[in-house]
């Protein structure tokens, strides 16, 4: 899946990390990418220390990655799908802030952040040759890290073909927040803010 070469610029990137973090694979016995997903995970985490993998059996969305850490052990941030194509970047950036690189966001917006007290639910829809998609998970990850109560999941498209009939989506990012709120393209962090807020 990763060439030599690849393999090489994905360990400079994932030597950055400071804490470690868990990610746990969900899967099954039927889904036709499982595999594939299960020996892009395994190679990754084979690339650093800092990076181990859980299997899991499930019957909910599969392939999917939810990742966890010791620095922030309350975040919720899964992709669902294989993170392949240009989503490797903001796979790698939710595992590398997870660990603790995390930058700072503006006083006024972590201060926003901290009010939000409900659950809220972030859903961006993207395809791996989006190179637009990146920047919009990247940004409901981070809000996923700043407050217990947002939950952030990357969706592949095609993959799940079913759900994006659903939500409607025609072109990518579109970013659905509990289920009301909608937008599409990689805008502003203040934009996902104010869908929490609603």
């Amino acid at each position: 899946m990763f060439t030599e070469e690849i393999k090489q610029q994905l360990k400079e990137v994932l030597s950055a990390m400071q804490n470690h973090v868990k990610i746990r694979f969900f899967t099954d016995n039927k889904c036709p990418s499982c595999a594939d997903a299960e020996e892009f995970i395994e190679t990754m985490s084979s690339l650093s220390d800092h990076l181990s993998f859980e299997k899991v059996e499930t019957e909910e969305l599969v392939p999917a990655y939810e990742l966890t850490s010791e620095k922030y052990p309350d975040a919720s941030i899964r992709f669902n799908g294989i993170p392949g194509g240009h989503e490797i970047n903001s796979f790698l950036q939710a595992i590398v802030e997870l660990s603790g690189l995390a930058g700072e966001l503006p006083e006024e917006l972590i201060e926003r952040i901290s009010k939000i007290d409900k659950d809220v639910d972030i859903k961006v829809f993207v395809t791996l040759g989006c190179p637009h998609c990146p920047g919009a998970v990247a940004k409901a990850n981070r809000l996923a890290m700043e407050n217990p109560h947002i939950k952030a999941q990357m969706i592949e498209a095609q993959t799940f073909y079913e759900l994006s009939e659903k939500y409607n989506v025609s072109s990518v990012p579109k970013i659905v927040i509990n289920e009301s709120f909608e937008f599409v393209g990689n805008q502003p962090i203040e934009k996902f803010i104010e869908g929490l807020e609603q």
